[in-house]
């Protein structure tokens, strides 16, 4: 893991995160430059370690990692993925001495964190940072008061059905048709709260309906909105 405080580094990256490129104001951030680092990542590197004490925020300047929590007998249960952007570590934050959850980058990337110390004075001193990180904790709860209730009424096809609509959502597709984020079954089935074994039955059944189709690990959707159709009577799609 590399550190680095180079100027012209750090805006370029902050310019990338809306939260602070809305809410901050460059010669703030000028004179709080030394408190923030920039961390590079290799794929597979874990960022955040599930039971560490919490060490501020991480952002994602560039790239895409997962977050997860350990459950019973070790197995991990993907909690979300994240983007460009994104925050990870918040529920830490201010509440408790350690993380509640894990971070491991998908692909290399490049994170900003701001320190416990450099976060709470920017929030004393910034409302409108205050104000809109408290509407994301909002919406953060809403949705994960809204995925246990639709976790508990799902079937396994159609959690897994409705974990393919999210990652399309989320990261849309390339030119041929694939999904952005290349997962393996076992991150599919960690996310969707199933075994391996039911995602590949699962996905070989969507494939012969023509619902998608695979090549390796690559999956595309062939037509979302009949796809959507198959879990339309929940009114809800996990993680929206």
């Amino acid at each position: 893991m590399l550190n680095y405080n180079v100027q012209n580094t750090i805006f370029h990256y902050l310019d990338k995160i809306s939260l602070i490129n809305n809410n901050v104001s460059k010669n703030y951030l000028f004179e709080i430059q030394d408190s923030i680092t920039i961390i590079q990542c290799k794929k597979g590197q874990q960022f955040v370690m599930e039971g560490a004490p919490v060490n501020g925020l991480f952002f994602i300047c560039k790239g895409r990692a997962k977050v997860l929590k350990t459950g019973i007998y070790g197995k991990e249960q993907i909690l979300r993925f994240v983007k460009e952007g994104e925050i990870v570590g918040h529920r830490g934050f201010g509440t408790r001495k350690k993380y509640g959850i894990s971070a491991v980058a998908l692909e290399d990337i490049v994170l900003c964190n701001f320190s416990n110390e450099v976060l709470e004075k920017m929030l004393k001193e910034i409302p409108t940072l205050t104000y809109n990180l408290m509407l994301f904790y909002a919406e953060e709860l809403n949705k994960s008061e809204n995925k246990v209730k639709a976790f508990a009424q799902m079937t396994v096809k159609e959690k897994v059905i409705d974990t393919l609509i999210y990652l399309h959502r989320k990261f849309g597709q390339n030119p041929k048709g694939y999904l952005n984020l290349v997962l393996s079954r076992k991150e599919i089935a960690d996310f969707a709260g199933t075994s391996d074994e039911q995602v590949i039955r699962i996905l070989s059944t969507l494939k012969k309906e023509n619902q998608i189709f695979t090549s390796g690990k690559r999956i595309g959707i062939s037509n979302i909105d009949l796809l959507k159709k198959e879990i339309s009577e929940h009114n809800y799609f996990i993680n929206s």
